[in-house]
C-alpha cells in the first residue's frame, strides 16, 4: 500500500499536471503566434512540475516525520523529535533537487540518493533529469537564462517537460518505497 503522499501525487498532483498539458494541446490550431504561446505553456508546465514534485517530497517527509515521532515514548518527547526533524528543512525554501532531498531525508539515517539507485537502477538517470528540471525552473522563475547548464537556450519543448514528469513519477514511487522500507527497518512494522 502506498503512503498518503504518493496517493495524493498520483490522484491530485499528476492530474493538475495533465491539465496544463491539455491546455498545450488545445492551442494546436491557433495560427500565428502559436510558438510563443506554447513556449509560455511549456515554461508554466516546468514550474508547475517542479512545485508539484516539491509538494510531494515535502508531504512524504512530513508523513515520515509523523511516523517516526509517533513511535516515540514518552509522548511528551514527540514534539521535540518533530521539531528536530523539521527545523531547517530544505524543502520549505529550496527546490526538490538531489542535494535538498538528501539533506532532508538523510535525517532518517540513510543516504537517499544511493538508496533510490539501489531500489531502481533507472533512478541513476532520473537524478540528472531532476537537476536539469530545477535549473530550468529557476531560469524561468527568475527570468535568468544565463546559467552555463542551459547552454545558451531560453526555450523548452513539451517532450522535455514530459520526460521530466516521467522522471519525477519514477522518483516519487521509489522514494515512497525507500522510505517505507527505512521506517519499517527502524520500527519493525510497515508505516503504510
Amino acid at each position: 500500500m502506498p503512503s498518503r503522499s504518493l496517493l495524493v501525487w498520483k490522484e491530485k498532483r499528476l492530474r493538475e499536471l495533465g491539465r496544463i498539458e491539455a491546455a498545450h494541446a488545445a492551442i494546436v490550431n491557433v495560427g500565428p503566434g502559436r510558438r510563443d504561446i506554447t513556449q509560455q505553456i511549456n515554461q508554466a508546465f516546468t514550474v508547475l512540475l517542479s512545485s508539484q514534485f516539491q509538494g510531494f517530497c515535502r508531504d512524504l517527509h512530513s508523513e515520515c516525520v509523523d511516523c517516526f515521532a509517533n513511535s516515540i515514548s514518552p509522548a511528551s518527547a514527540r514534539t521535540v523529535v518533530r521539531l528536530d526533524l523539521l527545523t531547517g528543512r530544505k524543502l520549505e525554501t529550496g527546490n526538490p533537487n538531489p542535494g535538498n532531498l538528501g539533506s532532508d531525508f538523510n535525517r532518517f539515517g540513510l543516504k537517499l540518493i544511493d538508496e533510490l539507485v539501489a531500489q531502481d537502477p533507472n533512478n541513476q538517470g532520473r537524478k540528472p533529469m531532476l537537476e536539469e528540471l530545477n535549473v530550468w525552473r529557476n531560469a524561468i522563475a527568475h527570468q535568468d537564462f544565463t546559467k552555463r547548464e542551459l547552454q545558451g537556450k531560453s526555450a523548452i519543448n513539451l517532450n522535455t517537460v514530459k520526460s521530466w514528469r516521467a522522471a519525477c513519477r519514477g522518483l516519487a514511487t521509489s522514494m515512497d518505497e525507500v522510505m517505507r522500507r527505512r521506517l519499517a527497518t527502524l520500527f519493525g512494522i510497515s508505516p503504510w
